[in-house]
């Protein structure tokens, strides 16, 4: 691959995972649509499948397209090796299945994204894994359920949909100390804005359909490393789960992840704007947003993130029939899950994304019924305000 000197992030962004085309010349990584690879001879073939000689077998175990997207994310999040994933959730099943076995304990936030809490709660546990979902913006309600067999704990900060922050550091501290694995989403973030290797974490997640990609037109995950024994263990699993990414998919979004500090810093210009707003607006009742100084953990921001991204979570006055009608009422935000993308989003966690979760687990988790999530988006924030504005008025 190219080699980039510079270690300035606009930079790698721009040119991670660029393999120059020596037969044509191409300057866009080519998209290597093929389901499998031609060897040269009977002997070659043996050689690779036994691991005595590089190069591609089958795209379910190994493409160029999908090893150039790859290799871009590890190097953007000052990792080693990554495995790009069929979506966040293959991602999120992978780490589980890795790292878990029956009569093992995963440790995860509460407040983390829907479907990573219900596989567990559904699925795995139908295997013997134990698990508890705790408040890991508090470290003494991780330490408090910290077990003999606790192999992973799993975090997600700041966590989806609540906006709370979780100390990577004291989390890899208390993992580490038990033999544990401490895996990070960080997705809400993008290896723009925060960078979970450096506080010690042992993989760090993304969902590439949100920040990566940027686009709102594909759905990928990827799983990065910094430690080359885990990322094989991880590999032989997501390799015969057959969850690994289409070449095609792979390529959008590298195309997507080339403007990925352009869009993460003028959405994250524009949230502030907008999280101003709603602080001081008379039909919200609260405003979650690592930026202002009213957020409870405003001080671990600003210590282990380079900025506080375009998140926002705020509750209007009018409980479920406010929350209703604001996003009944928007024009310009778009109704709709996901996040991360060009545009601003908006959505009704309780009743949308976290649905599947029962009453009682959405309060523990803060996940009230007014809780409305917004993705600040790339447009003029004027317009964005106004937009908002408009909708409020309506309670």
């Amino acid at each position: 691959m190219k080699n980039i000197r510079s270690k300035k992030l606009d930079t790698q962004v721009a040119h991670a995972g660029t393999n120059p085309d020596k037969t044509y010349g191409a300057v866009a990584p080519p998209i290597y649509q093929t389901s499998t690879f031609k060897f040269s001879s009977a002997e070659q073939g043996a050689k690779r499948f036994s691991g005595e000689e590089p190069g591609y077998i089958y795209t379910r175990l190994g493409n160029p397209t999908t090893a150039a997207l790859q290799e871009a994310v590890a190097v953007l999040e000052k990792g080693t090796d990554a495995l790009a994933t069929a979506s966040g959730m293959a991602a999120v099943s992978t780490i589980y299945m890795t790292f878990l076995d029956s009569g093992s304990h995963m440790i995860a936030s509460e407040a983390i994204y829907g479907p990573s809490r219900v596989v567990m709660e559904k699925e795995f546990s139908r295997f013997g894994v134990e698990f508890d979902f705790v408040d890991t913006s508090d470290i003494k309600e991780v330490k408090k359920v910290l077990k003999s067999n606790t192999k992973l704990i799993f975090i997600e900060t700041p966590a989806n949909p609540t906006i709370k922050l979780t100390d990577i550091k004291a989390c890899a501290d208390i993992a580490h100390s038990n033999g544990a694995i401490l895996a990070v989403d960080n997705t809400f973030m993008s290896p723009i804005l925060q960078k979970p290797f450096d506080f010690g974490a042992d993989i760090v997640m993304h969902s590439m359909t949100k920040y990566i990609n940027g686009h709102t037109d594909v759905v990928g995950g990827i799983l990065v490393f910094n430690d080359k024994s885990l990322m094989m263990r991880t590999r032989k699993v997501l390799l015969n789960l057959g969850g690994t990414i289409d070449p095609h998919q792979a390529w959008l979004v590298l195309r997507g992840l080339r403007t990925l500090s352009l869009r993460v810093k003028k959405a994250q210009e524009n949230a502030q704007i907008i999280a101003d707003f709603l602080e001081n607006h008379p039909k919200v009742a609260w405003v979650r947003y690592p930026g202002l100084g009213s957020h409870p953990q405003h001080k671990l921001a600003k210590e282990q993130m380079h900025g506080f991204g375009s998140m926002i979570s705020f509750e209007v006055k009018g409980g479920v029939d406010g929350g209703r009608t604001v996003m009944n009422n928007v024009e310009l935000a778009t109704l709709a899950v996901s996040l991360g993308g060009y545009e601003t989003l908006i959505q009704h966690p309780a009743s949308m994304t976290h649905s599947a979760m029962n009453k009682q687990d959405k309060i523990d988790a803060g996940i009230t019924d007014g809780l409305v999530r917004i993705s600040i988006g790339c447009e003029d924030v004027q317009d964005i305000q106004d937009d908002l504005e408009n909708s409020l008025s309506k309670i």
